[in-house]
């Protein structure tokens, strides 16, 4: 992969080297090329201006003497003719060459030779530059001079030297900065592709499932790493399925046991000799307790992973949560006031009232939201949160259930003013077993635990706050669903 990766980047960096590089070179020799034809091109204006002006043997020998110099300085052939093309004066230059006559014919026709456009290290060694003599309207000659290029062309070598240089010395850094751009990049991902491939080979073969990503393209190293990190999870999928199942088959089968053990310990009561009655009492207490402990753990697993027990989330199903909540607040009521505290509603208007229609018939519920949980999970979010205020609020406490719609969403909170918990207890408290320093006696600390877990299987949110001055919050955010 770092070699695919290597010439890619190598690639790209050529083509942004040339195309620099190659305009650069072009716009050199034509600038170069331009600078030598349009001074040349003075010098024959020049010629041609005294050409015309010498009506006189003087004025010829001025002409001669001007193109002998010119000829010595640049070492450059000059022709001169007259209206009928013979040479008036001549500096080296081979009349009966036919490119030589073509020009001074083209230049007696008032015709200027095509320019070269561009010069290059290999052009040819000469250019012919020719004008008139005379005005556009009689042409009395023409002046032809044989321009050298080898200067022009040793500058645009040179030029175009430099220039080769610097993009080989662009490649240079460019394909060193790919080699560590790609060992960068690339370091880390093989290390984690041979990590996942160890651990993938430990792990058992998924059941039945093929990896998804076989169906995709890219580098072979990527196919790789995403074929065993897909494995991976489809294998760590099914340990946590397993382990739910495990606990949840645990729980089921200790149930009978202890419910037997539980029928003999009620048959031994009145056996037990008076001295042994607190240790009997001791005794039945802690099988309740481990009852209850287990009658928890399978909850926690169907809501963990509802599909494995048939009790998958529907999208069908639904309830009006104010319904649910009068509901829940009519068997808690007795409970509170044995506890000393109060228990009341806010947030929809008939919240607080008992409906005797269904849970989920929506009747009566106006225009309302409903929510997107069956009302028998909403409840059972709404026990767990009633009976942890109640059970820990303490008395005097007051606790208020409050259902808001939003957009979008259907919230139930379930506030009270009681003692609370401890600033860095509160993040903790939906942990499993977990039990807050201040709580009393009794229970098993999987109470919310259990209500995030049915929370998320339908698609909802519980959160977990502190209430000021002191108390505490549980709220539970349900997708709403129109009527």
């Amino acid at each position: 992969m770092r070699r695919r990766l290597l010439i890619a980047l190598t690639v790209f960096a050529a083509l942004a080297v040339l195309a620099f590089a190659i305009p650069l070179s072009l716009t050199a020799a034509t600038s170069r090329t331009q600078e030598l034809v349009l001074g040349r091109s003075g010098d024959a204006d020049r010629f041609a201006t005294l050409a015309d002006a010498a009506g006189s043997a003087g004025g010829v020998q001025a002409l001669a003497d001007e193109v002998a110099r010119y000829h010595e300085l640049y070492g450059e052939n000059v022709l001169v003719v007259d209206a009928r093309g013979a040479p008036i004066v001549n500096a080296g230059v081979e009349v009966s060459d036919p490119r030589i006559r073509a020009a001074v014919a083209a230049a007696r026709r008032n015709q200027r030779p095509q320019q070269v456009d561009r010069l290059t290290p290999w052009s040819a060694p000469v250019v012919l530059v020719a004008r008139p003599v005379g005005t556009g309207v009689q042409v009395n000659g023409a002046v032809v001079i044989e321009a050298s290029t080898a200067a022009a062309r040793t500058t645009i070598a040179r030029v175009w030297a430099v220039i080769a240089v610097g993009a080989l010395g662009a490649m240079a850094v460019f394909v060193l900065l790919a080699l560590i751009l790609s060992r960068w990049v690339l370091r880390p991902l093989a290390a984690m592709s041979n990590a996942v491939a160890e651990l993938t080979a430990t792990l058992p073969k998924p059941r039945g499932r093929a990896p998804i990503t076989r169906n995709y393209g890219g580098p072979p190293e990527v196919r790789d790493l995403a074929e065993s990190v897909d494995a991976m999870a489809t294998a760590v999928a099914d340990s946590v399925d397993a382990q739910h199942q495990l606990v949840a088959d645990t729980a089921h089968a200790m149930r009978n046991p202890l419910a037997a053990l539980m029928i003999r310990l009620d048959s031994l009561e009145y056996a037990v000799p008076g001295p042994a009655s607190a240790t009997f009492r001791g005794a039945t207490a802690e099988v309740e307790r481990l009852t209850a402990l287990l009658d928890d753990l399978l909850e926690l697993a169907v809501a963990q992973a509802p599909a494995s027990f048939g009790t998958a989330a529907s999208t069908e199903e639904r309830c009006d949560p104010a319904q649910v909540v009068a509901d829940r607040i009519d068997a808690w009521a007795s409970a509170f006031d044995d506890a000393g505290m109060r228990l009341t509603t806010a947030g929809r208007p008939d919240s607080a009232a008992v409906s005797t229609a269904p849970p989920n018939s929506g009747e009566g519920s106006g225009d309302r939201s409903a929510a997107a949980i069956s009302s028998a999970a909403l409840a059972q979010i709404l026990d767990v949160a009633l009976s942890n205020s109640c059970r820990y609020a303490g008395s005097g406490a007051h606790t208020v259930v409050a259902v808001a719609d939003e957009p979008g969403w259907v919230t139930v909170r379930v506030a009270d003013d009681g003692q609370g918990v401890a600033p860095d207890e509160l993040g903790k408290l939906t942990a499993r077993f977990f039990r807050g320093s201040a709580a009393a006696a009794g229970g098993t600390g999987l109470g919310l635990s259990i209500a995030q877990a049915l929370a998320k299987a339908w698609g909802a949110t519980l959160t977990v706050e502190a209430v000021r001055p002191h108390g505490l919050a549980v709220t539970v955010r349900v997708p709403a669903v129109a009527r």
